[in-house]
This record gives C-alpha cells, sequence and structure tokens, in this order.
C-alpha cells in the first residue's frame, strides 16, 4: 500500500512540475508540428519537421518561449550562414517555418508578439536561369527520342506542367479524343514512399488544351507500355499510368530529376533542370503573343501576378511586339510625320 501511495504521488509531483514549468521552444514547437500534422501536405509536414529538428531545435531547444527574442533568432541564422552548414535559401525557408510557428503561439496566446518578425535571415543569391529556347528545347526533343525520357520532356514543354503532376497522369485523365487532359492529382515522395495528393493549389487542378505535337508521343507510347505488359515476367500494376517504371508502377519525381540529370551530363548538353522545361513552355508562349492570363492557367498558377512576376524577363519583348502591333494597324498609311499640316493647325497643345 505504501509503494503504491508513492507510486501515485510521484506521478501527481511529476504532472505538477510539468503543469507550471515554463514552457520550452522544443516543447512549444512539438505541438505545433502536432498542430500541422495533416494540416499541409505530407512532404511539406516533413521539410518542417526536417529544418526544426536539424537547424533551430540544436540552438534554441532548450530556450523559455516566453523568453526568445529576435537577437536569438538572428544569432542563430548568422552562425548557420557562417558556419557554411547552410544555403541561404535554406536558412531563409527555415525562417519562414519559424515565422509561421511563432505566429500560430502568438494566436494561441502564449506570446505577445512574434520574434521572428524581429529577425532577418541572409537574402539567397538565386543562379541567373537557364533559358531554353527554341533551338535548346528541340535538340533536347532529339537527345530525348527512344529513351525513357522522351514523353516527359515533351509533356513538360508541351504543357508546363509540373513533375509530380505528369507522373501522375492516367490514361482516363485524357479526354475530348486526347486533345485535352485534366489534372487532378501530383505524385510526391515522401518518407513513407509514393503518395498520391491533391494539386497544390486550387487553380492547379485544371484542364490543358493538349497540341497536336503531343499526340505522336502518346501513341508511341502507348504501343511501347502494351508490349512491356505482354512480355512482363512479374505482376503488372493496374494503376492506368500514363508514365511508369516499366512494370505499370509509379515513378519516383525524384528518379526522374536524377536520371535527366544524368542524361544530359551523358549527351553533353546544358545542365537544364527538369523543371526547367516548365518555365521553357511559359517563355515561348509569351513571346509568340499567348496572353499572360492563358499562359498562367496552363501552369496552374493562383494567380497571374505570379506569373507576370516570374516571366518578366519576357516583357520588354512583349512591349516591343506591341508597339509592332500598332505599326501594323497603320502599316498601309503614311505615319503622321508624312502627312501635311492642315491649315491653320496649332502648333502646340496651348
Amino acid at each position: 500500500m505504501g509503494k503504491t501511495a508513492t507510486g501515485r504521488d510521484a506521478a501527481i509531483t511529476k504532472e505538477a512540475t510539468e503543469a507550471t514549468a515554463p514552457l520550452t521552444v522544443a516543447l512549444y514547437l512539438a505541438r505545433w508540428l502536432s498542430h500541422m500534422q495533416g494540416r499541409v501536405r505530407a512532404v511539406t509536414y516533413e521539410g518542417y519537421e526536417a529544418l526544426i529538428r536539424r537547424h533551430a531545435l540544436p540552438e534554441l531547444g532548450d530556450h523559455v518561449l516566453a523568453e526568445l527574442r529576435p537577437l536569438d533568432l538572428q544569432e542563430l541564422y548568422g552562425g548557420l550562414h557562417a558556419q557554411g552548414q547552410l544555403s541561404a535559401g535554406t536558412i531563409l525557408n527555415l525562417h519562414l517555418v519559424l515565422t509561421q510557428a511563432f505566429g500560430q503561439a502568438v494566436r494561441w496566446q502564449l506570446l505577445t508578439r512574434n520574434p521572428a518578425a524581429g529577425a532577418q535571415a541572409p537574402r539567397p543569391q538565386r543562379p541567373a536561369r537557364l533559358i531554353v529556347d527554341e533551338a535548346l528545347l528541340e535538340q533536347l526533343l532529339q537527345e530525348t527520342a527512344g529513351t525513357v525520357y522522351e514523353l516527359p520532356c515533351a509533356f513538360a514543354a508541351a504543357t508546363g506542367m509540373r513533375r509530380g503532376e505528369i507522373l501522375s497522369l492516367r490514361w482516363s485523365d485524357l479526354i475530348a479524343h486526347r486533345s485535352r487532359l485534366q489534372v487532378v492529382r501530383t505524385l510526391v515522395p515522401t518518407a513513407q514512399g509514393l503518395v498520391f495528393e491533391q494539386p497544390k493549389t486550387p487553380r492547379s487542378r485544371r484542364s490543358i488544351v493538349l497540341p497536336e505535337f503531343l499526340r505522336g508521343y502518346l501513341e508511341r507510347q502507348e504501343g511501347r507500355q502494351a508490349d512491356r505488359r505482354t512480355q512482363a515476367t512479374a505482376p503488372w500494376q493496374e494503376t492506368d499510368l500514363i508514365m511508369d517504371r516499366g512494370d505499370g508502377g509509379p515513378v519516383n519525381p525524384d528518379s526522374l530529376s536524377a536520371g535527366w540529370g544524368r542524361l544530359l551530363r551523358k549527351r553533353g548538353l546544358p545542365r537544364v533542370r527538369f523543371h526547367d522545361l516548365r518555365h521553357a513552355h511559359a517563355t515561348l508562349l509569351l513571346v509568340q503573343g499567348v496572353h499572360p492570363k492563358i499562359v498562367s492557367e496552363r501552369l496552374g498558377h493562383a494567380s497571374i501576378g505570379i506569373t507576370l512576376d516570374t516571366y518578366s524577363h519576357v516583357l520588354p519583348s512583349l512591349q516591343s511586339q506591341a508597339a509592332n502591333a500598332f505599326d501594323a494597324l497603320f502599316a498601309t498609311s503614311r505615319s503622321a510625320s508624312d502627312r501635311p499640316a492642315a491649315a491653320g493647325a496649332p502648333g502646340g497643345l496651348c
């Protein structure tokens, strides 16, 4: 009886201590991560958890949450940057996650102000993007012909779809005699394996009109897939996927990107990321005079503003096209400078 009472008393003492002990950053962030799990995509949650565990907790975990200052975060960012452990871009991502986490602490009335709001992450120096023009794209299409990268390359260039969207496409997603497709899912690599998820944003769930350019690629893929299915010695996975890993199963998006890079190095081609094909689609359409709103819809951007900001380097050429278009309206007329001035016409506006 004495031992039972002693054990019960110890448990009560532990609970009381935990209830009255100051809440540390580590304990709070654990609760916040638990709160976020299920509210964001699995791969997003894994990114949050990894950034916090690897880079925030070692320095900030033992701090009392209520005593955390902007300077504590500033010193964390400065130390990570000075030691060369992380790129400026990764530190910025850490800052954004912590800003979100401590913002929730304010809403939960655990903090009166967000300490991350007073700290500044280093500004990443983004390398200049390699522009995939028409000539380079034609070369990429030629070099990938007959390889497993043929159809993904053609799809990315012709539709501007993200790699996860391309690799999650099913034959049943093609409609209207294969002249249009529906983007209704994306394939995401997670710690638990490959997962089919809803598109990133509501506007990512979209319909894309397919150019006739893709029809031959689809027909060849259909034939090759049928041959592999007939010749398969192992059970075929009934996924209905257009692009599969050889047995009907899904292709890991990371494997696609890695294999794409190896192919380009082997062929001596410029270091074009697979995602750059999405940018190529947008750039080539804009240069051809396609309205930015249509380009934005094909890409699945949340707003046309994102499209205009991302492809601002194309806008100067569009300005020139606009001026040339206006000149074309009066191509059959003499310019104003060649016309004789009307009698009595004023020499100025006032």
